[in-house]
C-alpha cells in the first residue's frame, strides 16, 4: 500500500450561494486585495459582490485587476508592491487560477524577502526556502480547470519559463467553490477547464506518486467528469452539471496535494510559455492522446480503471478520452492552430525537462527525449 502524508490547512467551502460565507469568516483587521484579471469578473458583479460582503464584516478592500491568462512575474511584483504599499493584510484570489496563483505569489512576496523567483526550483529559479508564512489568502474560484483552491501549488511565467512552485505555506487559508460564480464560462472553456481538471486527477492516477487516498479523489473526479462536462458545455445553465465539474475540479487539487501532476503537464507548461495564447487545457487535450498511448502497456490496469469511471464499459481508456473529447467538441483541436511547428519540439522537450523534469520522474515509465518530441510533432 505504500505510505502518504495529507496536509491541507484550508477551510472551504463548496455549494451554490457559499460566496456568503464571506461575511462571517475570521479574516486579520485592516484591508483586503482582491486580486483579479480581464473584465468579467468586474461585469458580471463578481468583484462587486465580493468587496460588498467583505465589507459586512468590516473588511475594506482595494482592487488589483490586471492578471494575464497565463500570469507572469511582471503582474506578480507589480501586484506585491501595491500589496506593501497599501499595508495589505490580506488577499483575495478571485477568478480563474491565473487570479488565484497570483494571489499565493503576492502572498508569499508581502513577508518574505526577495523576489518570487528566488523560490522556484528549477529552471534559472534560486530554489530558496521560503522563511515566513504568507498574508492570509482567500480563493475564490470562478472557473472550473485548476483546483488551486485546493493545493498548495502556484504556477507563474518569466520569460520562456513556465514554472510551478509553492508549498505548505502557499495552502489557501479559505477557499469558497461557488458554482453560481461559474455558470457563464463559455462553452469552449468550460470544456478546456474541465480537462485540466480531469487530467489533474487521470494524471494523478496514473503517477507513481499515486497512494489509496490520492486514489478515491482522482476516481470520483474522473466519475464527475464523466457524467457532468459534456452536460455543462452543452448547457451552462446546468446547475447540477455545474456543480458536479466544480466538485470534480475541487477534488482534483486534493489529488495534486497527495500525488502530483506528469509529464503531460511538463510538456504543456513548455508550450504555453512559448505560446502565451495557448489555453492550458486546451494544449493538454491535444497532447492527450499521444502522451497517454505512451502508457497503454506499463499501466493498462490503472487506464482501464480510468475508463470505468468514465463510464466505459470495456476499459477502453484512449477510446473513453476519445469520446469525452467529442462530447466537448473539443477533439479536432491541434498544436498547429497555435503557431507549434514540427522544428520546435527539441526546444521545447528541453525546456520541459529543464523546466518542470520532475513530473517526468513520476511517469510511470521514463520517456526519452525523442518519445517527448514525437508526443508534440504527433499533436501538431
Amino acid at each position: 500500500m505504500g505510505t502518504f502524508s495529507f496536509y491541507m490547512p484550508t477551510r472551504l467551502y463548496f455549494g451554490a450561494g457559499s460566496v456568503k460565507r464571506l461575511a462571517k469568516v475570521r479574516l486579520p483587521q485592516g484591508t483586503g486585495l482582491i486580486i483579479t484579471g480581464g473584465t468579467s469578473t468586474t461585469r458580471l458583479g463578481y468583484v462587486a459582490k465580493v468587496a460588498d460582503t467583505l465589507a459586512e464584516a468590516g473588511h475594506p478592500t482595494v482592487v488589483y485587476n490586471k492578471v494575464q491568462p497565463n500570469p507572469t512575474i511582471e503582474g506578480v511584483r507589480e501586484c506585491a508592491a501595491l500589496c506593501r504599499e497599501q499595508n495589505i493584510a490580506f488577499v483575495v484570489g478571485l477568478g480563474g487560477g491565473s487570479s488565484i496563483d497570483t494571489a499565493k505569489a503576492v502572498a508569499i512576496m508581502a513577508t518574505n524577502d526577495g523576489d518570487w523567483w528566488d523560490y522556484i526550483h528549477g529552471g534559472t529559479g534560486g530554489g530558496k526556502r521560503m522563511v515566513n508564512a504568507g498574508l492570509p489568502i482567500v480563493a475564490i474560484p470562478t472557473t472550473a480547470g485548476t483546483g488551486t483552491e485546493a493545493d498548495p501549488f502556484t504556477v507563474i511565467t518569466n520569460g520562456e519559463e513556465k514554472i510551478g512552485g509553492g508549498g505548505e505555506k502557499c495552502f489557501p487559508t479559505i477557499s469558497i467553490v461557488d458554482p453560481d460564480f461559474m455558470m457563464t464560462v463559455p462553452p469552449h472553456l468550460t470544456a478546456y477547464q474541465g480537462f485540466d481538471a480531469f487530467f489533474h486527477a487521470a494524471e494523478g492516477y496514473l503517477a507513481k506518486t499515486a497512494n489509496p487516498m490520492s486514489d478515491m479523489f482522482a476516481l470520483q473526479a474522473i466519475a464527475l467528469i464523466g457524467k457532468s462536462l459534456a452536460a455543462a458545455v452543452k448547457d451552462g445553465s446546468n446547475a447540477d452539471a455545474r456543480a458536479d465539474v466544480a466538485l470534480a475540479n475541487t477534488l482534483a487539487g486534493f489529488v495534486e496535494t497527495l500525488s502530483s501532476c506528469s509529464g503531460e503537464h511538463a510538456i504543456e507548461h513548455a508550450l504555453s510559455a512559448f505560446h502565451p495564447d495557448l489555453p492550458h487545457g486546451a494544449g493538454l487535450i491535444m497532447l492527450s492522446k499521444a502522451y497517454w498511448s505512451r502508457f497503454k502497456d506499463t499501466s493498462a490496469d490503472r487506464l482501464q480503471a480510468i475508463a470505468h469511471a468514465l463510464g466505459r464499459a470495456d476499459g477502453d481508456f484512449l477510446a473513453a478520452l476519445a469520446e469525452l473529447q467529442q462530447a466537448c467538441g473539443v477533439d479536432k483541436l491541434r498544436l498547429s492552430d497555435y503557431g507549434v511547428k514540427p522544428e520546435d519540439a527539441g526546444e521545447l522537450a528541453d525546456n520541459a525537462a529543464s523546466t518542470m523534469g520532475a513530473l517526468f520522474r513520476v511517469d510511470p515509465r521514463t520517456l526519452s527525449r525523442e518519445e517527448i518530441m514525437d508526443i508534440i510533432t504527433e499533436s501538431i
